[in-house]
């Protein structure tokens, strides 16, 4: 349990660096909302399989080649979309293809039955998930690219399934892997809003599940397990309880971050709409926009703070209680005719 505690807290840490400066998106009107049916970021419950995930998450993790180069896969990461290698990245991703259509399998499983995992014992392959979804966002990155957003939008919503199936594990440690992997997917959806030919994501957040990724699942059960646990006297597991509600309290907010981040997409993407209709403009507030809804900050439980100046606006909300600047929603949107 200590080992996990550990483990938990360095995830933490790096967790908490993953946003925490101003992030400037360049937008292009879209001329209409695309039917939240024909264009999907996370797989239509009628087309699940009732089978369970975790065997295909492991075998696709297996299947990785040896001589997986991920620091090459990072640095393909944070290329600019034009100038990605196209000809590298497709061999790559024509070679990891088995182990890309394993995970696109298991995302569309109904189930995913994690076993049981000992009390301070790390689970497996938390490196080589991690590496699965950097694999899928590198794809998603390529279809861009290449102007196929209809593929892309199907590849991001491949990874926030296996975000949900991986993060709802028994374990908190794991949990995070998995909230990790739904910051990932949702940095490529930055991406895809940017696009001058993008369809409009608007219906697709929205149809999103709400959490994203419900980290209370392996809160939950980290918690049990450490009050049945025999090894432990009164006292000690109450010190440990109170250890970990600190880190849990963090935990939580890492999982409300990512919904946050599904919702101020949706008031982007309602703004793109708006521009569409109205002469290339931003709203003069959000209040503007009756097209589709423009969901509250729900963490402030009011609209974002929004301000325009001409053909550049910001979209912001506050840190939440409990959470530092890093937590804060900070967008400059630029907008292209």
């Amino acid at each position: 349990m200590k080992r996990t505690l550990v483990c938990l807290v360095v995830l933490l840490l790096a967790a908490g660096s993953s946003r925490g400066q101003q992030v400037e998106l360049t937008l292009h009107p879209s001329k209409r909302p695309e039917p939240a049916k024909k264009l999907r970021l996370f797989p239509e419950p009628e087309k699940r399989r009732d089978a369970d995930a975790v065997p295909l998450y492991r075998k696709a993790s297996q299947s990785l080649p040896k001589d997986f180069n991920r620091d090459q896969i990072s640095r393909w990461l944070k290329t600019p979309l034009d100038k990605l290698p196209r000809d590298q990245v497709q061999s790559t991703l024509q070679r990891l293809k088995p182990t890309l259509q394993l995970v696109e399998q298991a995302a569309g499983c109904k189930l995913c039955k994690w076993p049981a995992v000992k009390p301070g014992t790390m689970p497996a392959y938390l490196r080589e998930y991690r590496s699965l979804a950097r694999t899928l966002a590198l794809k998603a990155r390529f279809e861009m690219a290449q102007g196929r957003y209809d593929q892309a939008a199907s590849t991001i919503g491949t990874g926030l399934a296996a975000a949900k199936h991986i993060g709802e594990s028994p374990t908190v440690v794991q949990g995070m892997v998995g909230a990790a992997i739904g910051g990932l997917m949702l940095k490529q959806v930055d991406e895809f809003v940017q696009g001058a030919a993008a369809p409009n994501l608007h219906g697709a957040l929205r149809g999103l599940p709400k959490p994203l990724v419900d980290l209370n699942k392996p809160i939950a059960v980290e918690i049990a397990n450490l009050r049945s646990n025999p090894q432990y006297s009164v006292l000690v597991r109450a010190m440990m309880e109170r250890q970990l509600k600190s880190a849990h309290d963090r935990v939580r907010l890492i999982m409300n971050r990512m919904d946050r981040h599904v919702v101020a997409l949706q008031c982007i993407e309602a703004m793109r709409l708006y521009a569409g209709t109205h002469n290339g403009k931003f709203p003069n507030v959000l209040t503007d926009i009756t097209q589709v809804p423009v969901p509250n900050d729900p963490v402030t439980k009011k609209p974002f703070v929004y301000r325009r100046a001409g053909s550049e606006a910001e979209l912001k909300g506050p840190p939440p209680k409990g959470g530092d600047p890093k937590e804060a929603i900070d967008y400059k949107l630029i907008l292209k005719d």
